[in-house]
This record gives C-alpha cells, sequence and structure tokens, in this order.
C-alpha cells in the first residue's frame, strides 16, 4: 500500500486534498455513489484508468476509510467495493464541483467518453423533494433516488420498483441542462422532457 503523501497545511481544505486530491479519487466516489460495484464494473466505466492505478487508489480510500470491500455470496463470490459514510458525505462536495465545473463541458467532442448514468448528478441536483426518478436516454436508462439520505443515489437501468416520475429526453437537452443552460423545468414546459408518472416529483415538474 502506498504511504499516504500529505500537503502537511494544518488547514482543513489541505487535509481533505491529502484524502481526495489525487486523480481518479472523485470519479470513483462518483461510481460508488451508486452502490456496490465490482472491480471490473468499475474500471469499465472509468476509460483511461490503468488497472494498477485504480486498484491503488482503491486501496488508498479503504485505507482512509472512505470504502470498504466486501465479498458477495455464493453464486457471486466476487468483491465488491461501496462507499462508507464518511465517504458518502462526499457527494455534496462533487455536487458543487459539478456546478462550478457546468461552464466548461462546452459542446461534446468526438474523443469524449460518455456514460448514460453520468447525467444523474446534474439531474439530481435539478430535482427536489424525494423518490425514485426513472430517466430515458439514447445512451441508456437510469434511476434517482432523489433526497436519499442513505443507499444509492442512482443505479443503471428502469426503476428496481414503481417510479415516482418517468422522464425522457434527448442527449441535446441532456446536455443542456447539465451545462446549465437550461433548467429542467424549463424543458418539460418547452416539450423537451417528458414526464410521466403520478408521483409527488412528475406532479411537480409538470405543474412548474
Amino acid at each position: 500500500m502506498s504511504p499516504r503523501r500529505s500537503y502537511d497545511q494544518y488547514c482543513s481544505a489541505a487535509r481533505a486534498l491529502d484524502l481526495v486530491g489525487d486523480r481518479w479519487t472523485l470519479l470513483i466516489v462518483r461510481e460508488l455513489l451508486a452502490g456496490p460495484r465490482r472491480y471490473t464494473d468499475l474500471h469499465a466505466d472509468l476509460p483511461g484508468v490503468s488497472t494498477d492505478v485504480l486498484a491503488s487508489r482503491l486501496r488508498d480510500m479503504e485505507r482512509d476509510g472512505l470504502t470498504t470491500r466486501r465479498r458477495l455470496p455464493p453464486p457471486g463470490a466476487a468483491y465488491v467495493y461501496q462507499l462508507t459514510p464518511r465517504g458518502r458525505q462526499l457527494l455534496p462536495v462533487l455536487q458543487a464541483l459539478g456546478a462550478w465545473g457546468e461552464e466548461e463541458l462546452g459542446e461534446r467532442r468526438p474523443t469524449d467518453a460518455v456514460r448514460a448514468h453520468w447525467f444523474a448528478l446534474p439531474l439530481l441536483r435539478a430535482l427536489d423533494g424525494e423518490g425514485v426518478v426513472e430517466v430515458r436516454l439514447e445512451e441508456g436508462d437510469f434511476h434517482l433516488h432523489v433526497g436519499a439520505e442513505e443507499g444509492p443515489v442512482y443505479g443503471d437501468g428502469p426503476a428496481p420498483g414503481e417510479a415516482d416520475a418517468r422522464l425522457v429526453m434527448d442527449a441535446a437537452t441532456c446536455e443542456a441542462i447539465a451545462r446549465g443552460e437550461t433548467g429542467l423545468p424549463d424543458a418539460v414546459r418547452d416539450g423537451r422532457v417528458t414526464v410521466s408518472g403520478d408521483g409527488t416529483l412528475a406532479k411537480a415538474l409538470r405543474e412548474a
């Protein structure tokens, strides 16, 4: 296990960066906000990271109390990584960082990788209340746990049960929301997002 590097500064921001300032660490947190993930799944959804760096970061995060590792029971029998409560506290950090970085997105470049669930955090910032929201994009489906205090924040695929709201939009609309160029309620009013469902979240979006 690599020794922890430190800025050796008596400052809470510096101490935080001692733990999460290395490249890939916060993006691993982004992936683990979806719940427990296998190493192979993490590697697939972090294009560009080497296997050595990913393994090193996961070891460091476990040492620093941000993640835990456990073995699934048979027939899975694979190890999964998940956030600790301390690691989950990084959600508002990622949300603030994402909001700050909106203007850096610009138009998608031909070399840019994309996964549907990478739009989960921008959409979470646009939603108030509590409930499950299912999102359908051209790149794939995912669901959000809006207002969840524990457990996964989002997940791949359709909602595991009945969703409080279902949103259908094209890639251009979702990207515009992620860049902060339009708000979700505005996109609903303009007909660029179709809302269905009888839950409070669906009703709030239709009435906004």
